[in-house]
């Protein structure tokens, strides 16, 4: 992508056309209601579109649409490798709208248009390639009876799967519960975050265009406590899947007591450490890693790597050279490929982040940032902000911030960092630095959280398990065992 320049990106988003209905039973429509919420590019505070704010009406719609096609079997009952040739069409065709897809995540969130299209869109396209290429290799199982009895264990969709994602990787996002649910024979209907719903409208597209039949993938946008309410109160949605914030996954929990008890798998908060230890033998390359695991997608990341635990004896010199590294990484307009970090996804959230710098300031000693700015006057940026001399108990240690803002907090020994590390509501990811492979394999050992990443922050790949313990939640997305959230055992017992 290093190709294209800065006005070559700004010529392409001025002929882009922004999708602004939802997507239901293979149809763009407009809410039933009449009404929009406007979707704008935070970075300039421009209006890109007036997009439909659906509401219990249209999520009424969409579910029994997605359940029609599922009834009518023209997906579910299509056979593994007939699924496998369309998700691999639909994966080919989101490399072939590379472009368009990387401005619509930058424009709509905030992004840098240079992650999106070397990152976000090239990984989207690769987690549809694999679960299509998985599907027609999932087998089923033959039960060790007696003689005169076979006994069949076999996985079948759900049914309608109810998919509510985040808006810092609104594709990425919309992939990771879309793929697995498709690849395994479900109709969809997914929420896409009202502030950042437009790339989801256009996969809804792309999907129609590689052969998925009409009904299979609804995309409905509108708010939270109305469309994500609806979607997850409804009596029809065999399963809910969700990404973001631990309280939101909390209110879908009780929705599902509410309703129909469907299966509800949460990917909720996080605030990940980053654990550095004395025998680590390049504090420049520990540097650079624990400045992209904090400041990488302006902080936006749910797995970020939030706190930096360090061995006392080389603390200082650390933070020197992080205060350096937040010194180049300075917001900039994210349709500059040379810009080193994007703006946040709008000014509610900007000042919410800038609510607990300003509280850190009273508690822990401010070395890099810690304002808010603008680009050429405009938008909503947060300077990469790092805090020193931080308490364990102090907020900007235990609350998610979801910004770009690190907490440095100083350990003497083994038991000390797991113990601070532990010390924490959420346990979706860690880190750990050592040059000791005996100590890495001891601490990971001890460290609560979903995936723990040694000598690199925040490793994730299709073929491992993404998810978190604790409030963090329980779902897994990625790997083959996100099926498990798509599909029920069957057991067929026959006797001869």
């Amino acid at each position: 992508m290093s190709e294209l320049s800065h006005k070559d990106w700004i010529g392409k988003a001025s002929a882009i056309r922004f999708r602004d209905k939802a997507f239901i039973d293979g149809k763009t429509v407009a809410a039933r209601s009449g009404r929009t919420f406007a979707s704008v590019n935070p970075a300039t505070g421009e209006v890109l579109a007036e997009v439909a704010s659906c509401g219990e009406e249209d999520i009424d719609l969409a579910v029994a649409a997605a359940r029609r096609s599922f009834n009518a079997g023209v997906w579910s009952r299509t056979s593994p490798a007939h699924r496998k040739e369309v998700l691999l069409r639909l994966a080919q065709l989101l490399r072939d709208n590379l472009h368009e897809l990387a401005l619509l995540e930058s424009l709509d969130m905030g992004k840098l248009v240079r992650d999106a299209a070397s990152v976000d869109v090239p990984g989207s396209a690769a987690i549809f390639q694999w679960y299509g290429e998985a599907i027609d290799k999932i087998y089923g199982e033959v039960a060790p009876t007696g003689e005169g009895d076979l006994v069949l264990v076999r996985r079948e969709p759900l049914g309608v799967v109810g998919a509510v994602v985040p808006w810092n990787f609104p594709l990425d996002m919309a992939t990771w519960k879309c793929a697995p649910a498709l690849a395994a024979g479900n109709s969809v209907v997914l929420k896409p975050a009202e502030q950042s719903p437009l790339s989801a409208l256009l996969l809804a597209e792309l999907a129609m265009e590689a052969g998925l039949p009409a009904g299979v993938l609804n995309v409905v946008p509108g708010l939270g406590e109305t469309a994500g309410q609806a979607l997850g109160r409804h009596m029809d949605v065999d399963c809910l899947a969700f990404t973001g914030s631990t309280a939101v996954g909390k209110m879908f929990l009780q929705y599902s007591g509410q309703s129909n008890m469907k299966q509800v798998w949460l990917e909720t908060g996080g605030k990940s450490p980053n654990l550095v230890f004395a025998d680590c033998g390049d504090l420049d390359v520990v540097a650079d890693m624990a400045a992209f695991g904090i400041f990488f997608n302006q902080g936006e990341v749910c797995s970020a790597n939030s706190r930096l635990l360090v061995q006392r004896g080389i603390k200082d010199a650390l933070v020197e050279k992080l205060v350096q590294r937040a010194a180049a990484t300075q917001p900039g307009d994210p349709l500059d490929p040379i810009s080193k970090m994007g703006a946040m996804v709008d000014s509610r959230h900007a000042a919410n982040v800038m609510r607990f710098v300003e509280a850190g300031k009273k508690t822990a000693r401010l070395v890099a940032g810690g304002d808010m700015v603008t680009v050429n006057g405009r938008g909503s940026f947060v300077q990469p902000t790092i805090f020193d001399d931080v308490t364990p108990a102090d907020p900007i240690a235990r609350d998610e911030i979801f910004g770009p803002v690190l907490s440095v907090i100083a350990f003497d020994d083994e038991a000390d960092a797991i113990r601070i590390a532990n010390d924490s509501p959420y346990g979706l990811a860690a880190s750990l630095w050592t040059d000791s492979l005996s100590r890495a394999h001891r601490i990971a050992g001890r460290l609560q959280a979903g995936t723990v990443s040694v000598n690199k922050v925040d490793a994730l790949s299709p073929m491992t398990p993404f998810g978190g313990f604790k409030q963090s939640g329980f779902g897994r997305d990625l790997s083959l065992h996100a099926l498990d959230k798509y599909t029920a055992l069957k057991t067929t017992w026959i006797k001869y």
